[in-house]
């Protein structure tokens, strides 16, 4: 917080000594990363609670419809749920903190680390986006049995007394009581480009990372590589084949090879925008992409594995009955469900065939599903086809980039920083350009001409 230095600690305990964070003792919400070379800095947001004579109803309510989270091992039960409420900044709110920019860490020079790009503290939206009168608040509860809140779109790190008052210019938080001052903390990372596809530190090995340490942000996306991390770390002890994820086979797999063929200059969030083939990602066909490899490295049963394996024969199935069963001289059932006015429950409706197939509510809308896109998933998987021989063109680690004659300065840096693996994670290195990508490609085709024929007993010329 402005004007006080303490040490870092967990949210229920005092902060250890001897460390040179900045921070408070308790924190109950997710962090906001930022970072700058070798460090991050985060935003600790303001939880308080609401005391006698509260106003909360100036506050607009918000939520969402009831959803059913599938999992692999099924459905979750629905939970109690407490309403949000929403509210917005004032244009006194700006004022309080544009007369005290001076005294935010961020701003008086205390912390080094360029502003994060999608959770801004409420002092950077303020001074970046000034022609705004008012930016949204979200007002969250903590729990289904307690008054404190979280108050989501107001991190700070304005000394404790500045918060306090531009808070309560806020309507509906007029009477709030502080539990905790926001706060900003700056901790080091490590360069994601100095991990494998296994999460490991390449030159130490047996060391896995995982979290805000590879430079992301985000508890899904720390969740993430915790699963990649640890079970290659267990795989590693066996001395078995590591567990890695492709591009095409998991929003993981975009993860980490992002990662790892870029230096990241702000922490990384995990978007669906980040996928190209995220047709095939979809929460719909999950199991059915993962229960399998899942289960080979024993992250879920292969009582599980084997319960996804028979969903998708019936799909399969299903698909094929319909495609050969015939309504008329060339429109086959399976035709009929790929119309966009059509549904498995009215296609079963008006067809007994469809209805013999006595398909679950789950396996139709996935075969629904299927049907429906088919025509965009295989253009898909024919991209997906294309670029396999470039995944599958193997870079030698001790290769010497600066004697591959006419590539660029930048290449020759980059590649020979970041070391990819393959012809595919080097095409997708910031500032390699397919000029480049061509010309390592020739040079290595002319490597494994010259090791094969030196194979063969031939030395080549």
């Amino acid at each position: 917080v402005a004007g006080a230095d303490y040490g870092q600690g967990s949210s229920r305990d005092w902060a250890a000594k001897g460390t040179a964070l900045l921070g408070v003792k308790a924190v109950i919400a997710e962090s906001y990363e930022r970072i700058h070379r070798s460090n991050l800095v985060g935003m600790g947001v303001i939880p308080f609670e609401f005391t006698g004579g509260d106003s909360r109803g100036s506050l607009g309510l918000t939520g969402a419809e009831s959803v059913t989270i599938e999992g692999l091992a099924g459905d979750l039960d629905p939970q109690a749920e407490v309403p949000c409420h929403i509210t917005y900044t004032q244009p006194e709110t700006h004022k309080i903190i544009a007369d005290n920019i001076h005294r935010a860490p961020m701003y008086s020079g205390r912390i080094q680390g360029v502003g994060p790009r999608y959770c801004p503290a409420v002092e950077d939206k303020v001074m970046r986006f000034a022609d705004r009168d008012r930016h949204q608040v979200f007002v969250e509860p903590e729990g289904l049995e307690t008054d404190v809140i979280y108050v989501n779109g107001v991190s700070t790190s304005l000394p404790a007394e500045i918060q306090e008052s531009f808070v309560r210019t806020i309507p509906g938080l007029e009477k709030a009581r502080f539990i905790r001052h926001g706060y900003a903390v700056e901790y080091d990372f490590v360069q994601p480009d100095q991990l494998d596809p296994t999460l490991a530190v390449r030159h130490v090995p047996g060391l896995f990372l995982a979290g805000q340490i590879n430079g992301t942000s985000g508890y899904e996306e720390a969740a993430g590589q915790g699963l990649i991390a640890g079970a290659n770390a267990a795989l590693w002890i066996r001395d078995a084949a590591p567990f890695t994820l492709q591009r095409h086979q998991a929003y993981l797999g975009v993860m980490v090879d992002d990662l790892i063929v870029t230096n990241p200059t702000e922490p990384y969030r995990m978007f669906s925008s980040r996928a190209e083939y995220r047709l095939l990602l979809r929460q719909d066909n999950a199991d059915r992409r993962l229960a399998a490899l899942a289960a080979d490295v024993g992250l879920v049963p292969n009582s599980v594995a084997a319960e996804v394996a028979e969903k998708q024969a019936k799909i399969e199935a299903a698909h094929e009955l319909l495609a050969r069963t015939y309504v008329g001289p060339s429109r086959s059932l399976a035709d009929l469900l790929k119309r966009p006015e059509v549904d498995f429950a009215g296609l079963a409706e008006e067809h007994p065939q469809a209805a013999a197939l006595g398909l679950s509510e789950e396996v139709a809308e996935a075969l629904e599903i299927d049907l429906k896109y088919a025509g965009y998933i295989a253009r898909q998987e024919a991209t997906i086809a294309r670029m396999a021989r470039t995944e599958q063109t193997p870079i030698p680690s001790d290769i010497n980039y600066s004697a591959l004659t006419g590539l660029g300065a930048e290449a020759t840096e980059k590649l020979a920083a970041l070391r990819p693996r393959t012809l595919g994670a080097a095409s997708r290195i910031e500032g390699i350009r397919p000029p480049d990508v061509a010309l390592l490609s020739v040079h290595l085709e002319r490597l494994r001409r010259e090791q094969g024929s030196q194979a063969a007993g031939h030395p080549g010329s």
